[in-house]
């Protein structure tokens, strides 16, 4: 005879024997695999070694009980759907086990057995979908993509690591690296990664705010706590109340307000300007900074203790010039949004295109590769982005005085003695900027300054003189053509 395979693991933790039993026995019936634990310590031992689908878990037990096993699954990033236990006089305890610590429901005792066969049934679905999104982003990750982040480079292969490492627990988070390096999609991913995606993500910067709003901004405020408060304001604690807080840029975060946030940090509750009470607050905290830190030695901006707090896991980004295979398939992700809020077609680049994308240095990393890319998308609208779609100048490097002999390492470049005619030295520049893109007259004119009229009077005039003289040089005479 074939045995019918189990519809699922279930953990049942109560130091009650007899209510233990008599629960294993009602779920075992109902075609589940049955396990059970005295208290929250003999539940951790069994979940280390073995793979449940659910617990179900009291909350009152000697050694380790229900709460803090609860956090303690919590913290390590276990997923695994958790129903709580509770008598008639700990309901109210229940309900807030369930908001604060992510179980997924409570059943009132005795357990109604109707109650117990649908609460399994929504926790298998849970657990199964649970599975499927980590899959599915594991399967990006190989493409290069984690949420909004993209990177097949080594580098951010290892950020992705460890941002689906750090998300599923509570511990807070201290981003670095350069400007425009992508630390509030960082800070994005591992949110909507965490059990707390279903609340909010709030962001906000430190750096943008006046030190005399920023307590009120991120604690808020009673009405009439100061001049111009008419009204009651949620500030950002509360805001973020079961989800993310981002603290982007906090190094410019004003140090007698960085010891209001590590009380804070450490109690859980916010007092609004001009309030007498405190309000208990659950939030998931982020912080980012991009001065480099290596240790609490380098945070001089920021307060020792605030540095420990808030470095409990580090992710440091990259910056674009050190991971420049990522270019391409970061061009190509962001013209895909860009088409998309510019009601473009744009298809693709220009071999050349690329090319100037690798070569370049990117001092403002990500967010001056979109800056660039948006105005090629404008100019292009459709179509292929070509070289002269790209900013003026994009990519030359500077200017430098001229020798006053001509090269004679093959670079391009030009020099002259003093006394030449002004308009020489323009006729010269104009032809090498016409070389250096490939007698392109739009291009040339943006990288000029002038308007592609001028350029062809310009033109028009040498073409000109070089017939009255009996020949026009060959790069001013393919211009005119």
């Amino acid at each position: 005879m074939i045995q019918k395979a189990a519809r699922g693991r279930v953990l049942i933790v109560d130091d009650n024997v007899q209510e233990r039993q008599s629960l294993s026995e009602m779920i075992g019936g109902l075609g589940y695999a049955v396990a059970t634990a005295g208290d929250g310590e003999d539940a951790l031992e069994q979940l280390g070694s073995g793979r449940f689908d659910v617990v179900i878990t009291d909350l009152v037990m000697p050694r380790m009980d229900g709460f803090q096993l609860l956090r303690t699954l919590l913290d390590r990033g276990d997923l695994t759907p958790a129903i709580v236990l509770t008598g008639f006089g700990d309901l109210n305890q229940a309900v807030s086990v369930v908001h604060d610590l992510k179980a997924l429901w409570f059943l009132e005792k005795p357990a109604a057995e109707a109650a117990v066969a649908s609460l399994l049934e929504r926790a298998i679905t849970h657990k199964g979908l649970l599975e499927e999104t980590e899959r599915l982003q594991r399967q990006l990750s190989y493409q290069g993509y984690l949420g909004e982040l993209y990177g097949v480079s080594e580098s951010m292969q290892q950020i992705f690591a460890l941002i689906r490492q750090v998300a599923p627990s509570s511990a807070p988070v201290l981003i670095t690296g350069e400007s425009g390096t992508g630390k509030e999609r960082v800070a994005g991913a591992i949110h909507k990664l965490s059990p707390r995606s279903n609340h909010p993500f709030v962001a906000i910067n430190c750096a943008a705010l006046p030190s005399t709003l920023i307590e009120s901004e991120l604690f808020g405020h009673e009405k009439g706590a100061f001049t111009g408060a008419f009204t009651r304001h949620a500030g950002c604690f509360e805001q973020a109340h079961g989800g993310t807080l981002l603290l982007d840029e906090i190094g410019e975060m004003p140090l007698e307000m960085q010891a209001k946030m590590l009380r804070v940090l450490e109690d859980s509750k916010i007092r609004r300007l001009g309030a007498k009470g405190e309000i208990p607050v659950d939030v998931r905290i982020v912080a980012a900074t991009n001065r480099q830190v290596t240790g609490p030695g380098d945070a001089k901006f920021m307060r020792e203790d605030l540095y420990y707090r808030l470095s409990v896991f580090t992710i440091e980004l990259p910056p674009l010039r050190h991971r420049k295979e990522d270019i391409p398939g970061l061009a190509e992700t962001i013209i895909r949004e860009l088409n998309q809020k510019h009601n473009a077609r744009v298809t693709d680049f220009h071999p050349r295109v690329l090319e100037q994308l690798a070569e370049y240095s990117w001092p403002g990393n990500i967010r001056e590769l979109r800056n660039i890319l948006e105005r090629a998308v404008i100019s292009a609208a459709e179509g292929t982005i070509l070289p002269y779609h790209l900013p003026p100048a994009f990519g030359m490097p500077a200017v430098q005085p001229a020798p006053p002999a001509p090269a004679t390492n093959g670079t391009e470049s030009i020099g002259f003695e003093a006394g030449k005619p002004l308009s020489e030295i323009e006729k010269a520049y104009i032809q090498l900027t016409l070389k250096f893109t490939g007698n392109h007259r739009a291009r040339a004119a943006e990288v000029l300054g002038i308007s592609t009229r001028t350029l062809q009077n310009r033109l028009a005039e040498y073409a000109a003189e070089a017939a009255a003289s009996g020949g026009a040089p060959r790069t001013a005479r393919a211009a005119a053509d």
